[in-house]
């Protein structure tokens, strides 16, 4: 018996619902882990460690989602990253606090490693469903991805602060066991509730080759993002929340106590207005029914506009020399101004993929495209730490500021002819 398509509509508030469970123990995860381990008194670059293999867990996940989504179908792989991010949160609630620095490394690397796995297993179902749900009509594909993209990056700048506030009020372990359950009842939800017979599996699916696009817009803007990523990920993995707790905290529990909170505070408001502003970027951009060629003449003036940010940042902190009220002003300031243009940036690159990519392999080429985002963030999160144990806030920020540069010179090569 063949299985009814699914109300397009329906599917998409049950996969953004879903989504936007994931993000929330995602962001909160993330905090969580870096400001417990950072009380503890990890360096920049042992904290940079415990998210390597998160997110190299997202370049191979990346690769292998979108062949795993195109045999066994979108649902599938949804279920498996809600299911796998559960397990990751209860294992790592066994963590103890007497192990060594170097087990403990290792013990939070390998969890992290599975967190990364789920995560990209629930973006690309949920990005690539999007793809195949969107009404046919002119500027929907790119209002529904936008809509998407912009209230998961809000949800998840809430997980921010979550993370902060829950480490504050509970404590590390009765946190992540708190989160564990509540995301089970969100999968109990999406199991019961999310239509069947949503798109994604497709012929020929059953060979791994072919996991590289053929048509070299996907190969460009792919790069572009890597680079887009990395410039964002340099100062938002290790530099900043670092170098904020240091200037917020005077050293006793209570002064670190309110650091977290406005520490995951600053990070909550970023992530939320990035979100909103990603939301919002079909109408930042101009008209309706703009060619796919005008929108991707703006993507490179935007990621243009991207690249002094960063280098103004870090010659204000070399100027400052050591920590300072006008400092932390001017931080951010420009780093929200960094925001707004990075959230115009990678909303139209997400509107892109899914125009660029062949329906009839949208799960491959999506997948691709976010293995580069994967390996952006990589490359940040290692340049994050040493770059900020090396040459503190400027150097961080100088990096971010050639990572930027790079991403706007491989962004000029999609220029229309």
């Amino acid at each position: 018996m063949t299985k009814t398509a699914p109300n397009p509509l329906r599917a998409y508030i049950a996969v953004t619902a879903a989504y936007w469970a994931f993000m929330l123990s995602d962001g909160a995860l993330r905090m969580l882990v870096l400001l417990h381990f950072n009380s503890l008194g990890f360096s920049p670059i042992q904290l940079a460690y415990l998210f390597l293999l998160y997110e190299i867990a997202g370049i191979v996940t990346n690769l292998a989602a979108g062949w795993l989504a195109a045999r066994f179908g979108l649902a599938a792989t949804l279920y498996a990253g809600l299911a796998l991010q559960i397990a990751a949160l209860v294992v790592l609630a066994q963590l103890d606090p007497g192990w060594s620095i170097a087990a403990s490394v290792l013990f939070v690397m390998a969890v992290q490693g599975v967190s990364g796995v789920a995560k990209d297993l629930a973006k690309m179902s949920s990005k690539s469903a999007v793809k195949l749900l969107a009404p046919a009509q002119e500027g929907a594909l790119f209002r529904w991805v936008a809509a998407l993209t912009g209230s998961k990056n809000a949800v998840k700048g809430a997980g921010f602060f979550l993370g902060a506030a829950l480490l504050a009020l509970l404590g590390f372990q009765a946190a992540i066991w708190g989160m564990a359950g509540v995301l089970a009842v969100i999968l109990l939800g999406v199991l019961l509730f999310l239509p069947e017979g949503l798109p994604g599996r497709m012929k020929g699916a059953d060979t791994w080759a072919g996991w590289r696009s053929t048509d070299p817009r996907v190969n460009r803007l792919s790069l572009a993002r890597m680079f887009l990523f990395g410039a964002r990920d340099v100062w938002f993995v290790v530099g900043i929340p670092i170098y904020f707790q240091a200037v917020l905290s005077d050293g006793t529990s209570e002064g670190r106590r309110e650091a977290f909170f406005l520490v995951g505070g600053f990070m909550a408001v970023w992530i939320i207005l990035y979100g909103a502003v990603q939301a919002f970027a079909p109408r930042i951009l101009g008209r309706k029914g703009q060619s796919e060629a005008e929108i991707t003449r703006k993507a490179i003036l935007w990621c243009g506009l991207l690249v002094p940010i960063p280098f103004l940042l870090a010659a204000a902190s070399l100027a400052a020399g050591d920590p300072a009220d006008w400092l932390t002003v001017t931080l951010i300031a420009g780093l929200l101004l960094f925001g707004f243009v990075f959230a115009i940036n990678s909303s139209v690159h997400s509107y892109l993929i899914l125009a660029f990519g062949a329906a009839n392999r949208i799960t491959r080429d999506v997948g691709f495209y976010y293995m580069a985002n994967a390996a952006g963030r990589l490359l940040g999160t290692a340049l994050s730490g040493i770059s900020f144990q090396i040459g503190g806030l400027p150097l961080c920020l100088t990096t971010a500021g050639l990572m930027a540069l790079a991403s706007w010179l491989a962004a000029r090569r999609l220029a229309p002819g």
